[in-house]
């Protein structure tokens, strides 16, 4: 059975309503919580920013460390780090994430996009730090897609050698504040089409309705697919699930009944070229 990578990105962002019957995580312990939970529902891999424990993001890592050392004593999980969200951070605290030894995958965003009514800035000597940084630190970087453009500016940095081969694309579409591509199946060929052949990619759909866009990239040939309160808290057009777990649990049904199989860690690593746990 074809294995499918789910990642869970847990926290909501600061100043997003949050429906009464969801119960968003935000301390090292809640967060740490609902991720085993997760694990235990078949995720693999957690997408955490360093926040603090009003969830705003910042450079200090104390309750970023705190969180990977309680999941870690109940998962081999793969932790994936931010580098990402629109802040006043500098480019160093940016991805302090790569600071924490337990990071295996680190985001790394693949240009600039509107967000609301300013500017989410990823240059390119943004983006070449950031993956320099990671080389440094030997984590993986998934490489996350706004739109078609940057696409081929993933080949263009690999050729440049900033980027190494194999590469592993996260797109992600939707219609949340920032003005990503809309979520269709259309737009999802065109950005498969563009990709390097031998390449792995995912979807995230921000602020998604249902599980439909992460069905048809599953049947298009993605090996991963992002969910959470971070993006979203529906799995049906009108239903919310109450924890992140329950997310997982129907997302797992419908890989399932799709042919395919939730991987594991140890296969995730595997298929995105991580080194397996210590």
């Amino acid at each position: 059975m074809r294995k499918i990578i789910i990642t869970v990105a847990p926290v909501c962002h600061v100043g997003k309503p949050i429906p009464v019957e969801c119960k968003n995580p935000l301390t090292p312990e809640e967060i740490a919580e609902d991720t085993i939970n997760c694990y235990k529902a078949g995720a693999c891999e957690v997408h955490l920013h360093t926040r603090d424990l009003k969830g705003e993001q910042t450079f200090e890592l104390d309750v970023f460390r705190d969180t990977i050392r309680r999941i870690r004593q109940q998962s081999d999980m793969i932790i994936q780090g931010s580098t990402g969200g629109l802040s006043s951070l500098t480019l160093e605290e940016r991805c302090v994430c790569l600071n924490v030894d337990e990071v295996e995958v680190a985001s790394l965003n693949m240009g600039s996009v509107n967000f609301g009514e300013t500017v989410y800035v990823n240059t390119l000597p943004e983006i070449r730090y950031w993956a320099a940084r990671m080389k440094e630190t030997g984590v993986v970087p998934e490489m996350e897609l706004f739109d078609l453009s940057m696409v081929e500016t993933c080949t263009r940095l690999a050729d440049e050698g900033v980027l190494r081969r194999p590469l592993h694309y996260n797109f992600c579409v939707g219609k949340g504040t920032s003005s990503n591509l809309s979520a269709t199946g259309r737009n999802l060929c065109f950005l498969s089409d563009l990709r390097e052949p031998g390449t792995s990619w995912g979807i995230t759909h921000d602020q998604m309705d249902d599980f439909s866009m992460l069905a048809c990239a599953i049947g298009m040939g993605a090996n991963a697919v992002r969910i959470g309160f971070e993006d979203s808290f529906y799995y049906a057009p009108g239903q919310r699930a109450a924890t992140n777990a329950e997310l997982v649990e129907r997302l797992v049904r419908l890989i399932r009944c799709m042919g395919c199989e939730p991987a594991t860690p140890e296969e995730a690593r595997a298929m995105q070229g991580i080194p397996p746990l210590k």
